[in-house]
């Protein structure tokens, strides 16, 4: 007799769009191509997109890339293409497979955000999500997330010119994190994606001088994980609108754990640097836990949590 067991139910909702599954790709860490010779894209949720500017940026001088204990350190500065690439090259290769797309967009003042975003609306993407770590230009280099009225701001801009749903990801490098996400939420942010990396340094002793050429760079990996956590946790009992949490995800248990604290999806980045297919083992590995736990949904992790 063929067996009829079927696993848990894993869709999740996400600011109206439905995914098969919790699990993205984190921005950054992901590229359309090389990605997919590790595994099919379409066993994710989601896939996220590097970040797009309105025009092609080129990042940061080398080198840009360091480890460290417990993860690494980056300050890449958002190298990109453009967004002419992006939907001429990227979008058209992404709709092979099924499975949502995610364009996070970059920018350095409203005005290139919001022309991003105006551009990315006619195109064939499903949400678009929002990187205010950028640096404002004309506010002196502060981070647009910084700053409850910056992100704000923002927010209500990018939704006067896109009816996509709207992701704001938020940075950790502030005193609270709720705060901006009530700010965000107030202006009409579909989802909230957190955290993201951490602000970190480090020194060659031998040479004098910073590992990085641009001397700080964003810290992700598992050590940063029970900041993460923790600023899920919070935003949870801030805001109404989804989470899509991340930050040192590196097994199934990872992201079960971001779930309880109040995600309503996962993002894997840093481990996927590690193993290429890491995102889809992740899965797996959640699977396999709910199980175990005798989980049916996704929304059954959450409810379990004994807070």
């Amino acid at each position: 007799m063929e067996n009829s067991r079927k696993g848990p139910d894993l869709r999740v909702n996400i600011a109206g769009i439905e995914w098969k599954n919790p699990v993205t790709t984190a921005s950054g860490t992901f590229s359309p191509r090389e990605s997919g010779e590790y595994y099919d894209l379409s066993r994710l949720g989601a896939v996220t997109t590097k970040g797009v500017a309105n025009v092609p940026w080129q990042g940061n001088p080398t080198p840009r890339i360091a480890e460290t204990y417990g993860g690494m350190l980056n300050a890449v500065g958002l190298q990109n293409p453009g967004a002419e690439y992006f939907i001429r090259e990227e979008i058209p290769y992404l709709r092979q497979f099924d499975t949502k797309i995610i364009a996070n967009v970059a920018g350095h003042t409203v005005e290139e955000y919001c022309e991003t975003a105006e551009r990315l609306y006619e195109a064939d993407v499903d949400m678009l999500e929002i990187n205010i770590s950028c640096p404002n230009v004309k506010e002196g280099g502060i981070g647009f997330g910084t700053d409850p009225q910056m992100a704000a701001a923002v927010t209500r801009e990018v939704k006067k010119v896109s009816k996509k749903p709207v992701i704001i990801k938020l940075t950790p490098n502030v005193t609270d994190i709720a705060e901006i996400a009530r700010a965000v939420e107030a202006e009409g942010a579909d989802a909230i994606c957190l955290i993201n990396t951490l602000l970190g340094m480090r020194i060659d002793v031998r040479r004098g001088r910073t590992v990085l050429a641009n001397r700080t760079g964003g810290f992700s990996g598992p050590a940063i994980k029970p900041v993460a956590v923790r600023m899920v946790y919070q935003v949870r009992r801030a805001v109404s609108v989804p989470i899509i949490g991340l930050g040192g995800i590196m097994t199934g248990e990872d992201a079960a754990e971001f779930i309880m604290a109040g995600a309503d999806a996962v993002a894997v980045g840093t481990a996927a640097l590690i193993d290429p297919a890491a995102p889809v083992k992740i899965l797996d590995q959640l699977t396999v836990y709910m199980e175990e736990m005798g989980f049916q949904s996704v929304s059954e992790i959450r409810e379990y949590f004994r807070d």
